[in-house]
């Protein structure tokens, strides 16, 4: 793969890996490393694509690296962070951003795994086949994973509009 390629498929999947990295982190920082560092290896091992897509094998290698970062953070102390950030614009735009916020939070609170399994299915529009393949799984178990997450999320999401 030629430079010019490899600056369109990063041009074309980018913003989809972003978005993957965004959901399963919660962190626009640590999603931005995730994504750079996905197309650093997608580069460095262009000749080893093991999925039919090349949008699952860098689906893929994001979410190894989250994964890696995880087990990373585990030994680490976790510090607080009191920055607080006012936005200024329209009220609707603080609300969307409220909103974001709480969804990215509810996510969270999910297993890694079925996470991953609904982003990708929701956010990504993926086949339940290529799921499975990214998130080496069967084909069963990446419906079940999808399906729990969405159950999940809709009892927290109740729970959350009764307290309103």
């Amino acid at each position: 793969m030629n430079e010019a390629a490899f600056h369109d498929l990063y041009a074309r999947y980018a913003p989809d890996v972003y978005r993957f990295a965004l959901w399963l982190s919660g962190s626009p920082a640590e999603a931005d490393d995730i994504t750079s560092e996905t197309f650093v290896r997608a580069w460095a091992g262009r000749s080893k694509i093991r999925t039919e897509t090349v949008k699952a094998y860098l689906f893929a290698i994001a979410r190894n690296l989250f994964l890696w970062q995880l087990r990373q953070q585990k030994r680490q102390v976790a510090l607080t962070q009191a920055a607080n950030h006012t936005e200024s614009g329209p009220h609707g735009l603080v609300e969307d951003r409220l909103a974001l916020a709480e969804v990215l939070a509810q996510l969270q609170d999910l297993p890694e795994s079925e996470r991953s399994a609904l982003v990708l299915r929701v956010q990504h529009e993926l086949p339940y086949e290529e799921i499975a393949r990214v998130l080496e799984i069967s084909l069963s178990a990446a419906k079940v994973k999808v399906h729990r997450a969405r159950l999940k999320l809709a009892k927290i999401r109740t729970a959350w509009e009764v307290t309103e």
